[in-house]
């Protein structure tokens, strides 16, 4: 059973589902796996929970 976790800033409902899809896909072709075996989770993290070089996201400059 694969499970995949992707985490990323937020997203739409419809590009996540897109996304779901098309992993699921990735897993049947390669590893013959079952669509139904396929798990996929979202973990979406907002600015004020993320950083980087020690600068907070929400914080950060656009760019």
């Amino acid at each position: 059973m694969p499970i995949v976790t992707v985490q990323q800033f937020p997203r739409d409902l419809e590009q996540k589902r897109e996304l779901a899809r098309r992993i699921t896909e990735a897993f049947e072709e390669v590893y013959g796996a079952r669509a139904d075996s396929v798990q996929v989770f979202f973990q979406e993290v907002d600015g004020e929970h993320w950083a980087r070089g020690g600068v907070m996201g929400c914080d950060a400059e656009p760019g």
